[in-house]
């Protein structure tokens, strides 16, 4: 059996809106297409640190609590390990241009008009919003 590839995302999730990051059209792997942001889960790292690493890298900001979900993709090479973030400190940039070329807030209704990496898990995306939000309104 060969071995699946780790990759952390991250659905950040502010006032009801989730951050999406529109993949260069260069990039080998889903070209000119609109996904969270993660990437590889590096030897010796875990999904968890990846995804604070990776926000770090790729948006410029510092990720608190990332909270595990469930992430679908129909991709069977890869492990895919979704965290939902509602809290982070500095604002989102595009810190990797090579990697995205652009980088939205997007209301949950308007996901589904998106061309994505992976649409088969926009469900997963959705729930994480959902949650996000029912999180916001019991704090309230």
């Amino acid at each position: 059996m060969v071995a699946r590839i780790p990759i952390a995302t991250a659905a950040l999730v502010r006032d009801g809106l989730v951050l999406m990051a529109h993949r260069h059209p260069m990039r080998q792997a889903y070209p000119d297409r609109w996904s969270l942001v993660g990437g590889h889960v590096e030897p010796g790292e875990l999904p968890r640190q990846a995804v604070i690493r990776e926000c770090r890298e790729e948006l410029g900001v510092h990720v608190h609590d990332p909270l595990p979900i469930p992430m679908t993709v129909s991709d069977s090479a890869l492990d895919m390990h979704g965290f939902l973030i509602t809290r982070w400190d500095g604002e989102p940039v595009i810190a990797a241009p090579e990697e995205h070329d652009d980088l939205r807030w997007f209301r949950p209704n308007d996901l589904a008009d998106l061309k994505l990496a992976h649409p088969e898990s926009l469900s997963s995306i959705l729930r994480a919003v959902r949650a996000a939000t029912e999180e916001r309104r019991g704090t309230e």
